[in-house]
């Protein structure tokens, strides 16, 4: 991909150096109860948030290294590519106009509204404040604990998750929340895997224009995208981790399933073809 001196995003907010802390120590009962359903519908991992007497965050800043800048810098990069190419399509395509999301870079831990953020949740989407949370050193387990090298694969990352706002920008997340709300846990699961599979099928939207328009889009950088689907498909993942996969439990979709809705949204261009609600089929 080719990212390299070019043009960075305003809309990132970089909390790597100062100190997220916040104590939870006196949430209460009902503070708990709202912070795991906040959890259940947003698959976020809020135990950061449920240690008793601990806070998010610590009390020390992160050491930030080279690497760290670097991979800083291509997410700017990742995320104006974004803004240019959904602003066009949402006038395009949709008649609206797009409103950015802002990135949050992290390190270690810190909070949002939609529960703890830390390594062990991975990157995630808040629609309550509009932000999507990285913790840059997930790009190194992406690459050398789950196998999806290559900077096109951190791209579907960012790219992921910035589809979950034009997801929330559509009023989706809001209407399949409050469906979530009516269900059982394995009809709220299925739920999430059109979701999610809808943001991957965005990603390929994305890819399309970003391949078209800005010209950024190199030889192998599409395969190593359908590789880094793959990779972290859900039947995928728990096979690794040793267990049988159960799709009961799926709420992202298999490999399969992720490869060939990025590569619905990369070949057609269109938002449309992206109804993962519309059919039957997945």
């Amino acid at each position: 991909m080719k990212w390299r001196g070019r043009r960075g995003s305003r809309n990132v907010e970089d909390r790597r150096r100062a100190s997220a802390g916040r104590a939870v120590g006196g949430l209460g009962l009902g503070g708990v109860l709202a912070v795991l359903a906040i959890g259940y519908f947003l698959g976020v991992d809020v135990t950061p948030l449920l240690q008793q007497g601990g806070s998010i965050g610590g009390g020390s800043s992160a050491t930030i290294t080279q690497a760290d800048e670097e991979r800083a810098e291509f997410v700017s990069v990742v995320l104006a590519d974004t803004e240019q190419i959904w602003s066009d399509i949402f006038a395009d395509q949709l008649g609206r106009q797009y409103r950015p999301a802002t990135l949050v870079l992290f390190k270690g831990v810190t909070q949002s509204p939609c529960g703890g953020a830390s390594g062990a949740t991975g990157p995630f989407y808040c629609p309550a404040d509009r932000k999507a949370y990285l913790d840059t050193d997930f790009f190194v387990t992406l690459s050398r604990k789950l196998g999806a090298k290559g900077d096109f694969a951190a791209a579907y990352v960012v790219a992921h998750e910035i589809a979950h706002h034009v997801q929330n920008e559509l009023g989706i997340l809001e209407q399949v929340n409050e469906m979530r709300k009516r269900v059982d846990k394995a009809q709220s699961n299925a739920l999430s895997v059109r979701v999610e599979l809808q943001a991957d099928c965005l990603s390929g939207v994305w890819a399309h224009h970003a391949a078209g328009r800005l010209g950024t889009v190199e030889r192998g950088d599409i395969a190593e995208a359908m590789n880094a689907a793959r990779q972290i498909g859900d039947d995928t993942l728990q096979r690794n981790a040793g267990r049988t996969p159960m799709p009961h439990t799926f709420t992202h979709g298999t490999s399969e399933q992720r490869q060939r809705w990025f590569a619905r949204g990369f070949s057609s261009g269109n938002v449309a073809d992206c109804d993962t609600f519309g059919t039957s089929s997945l």
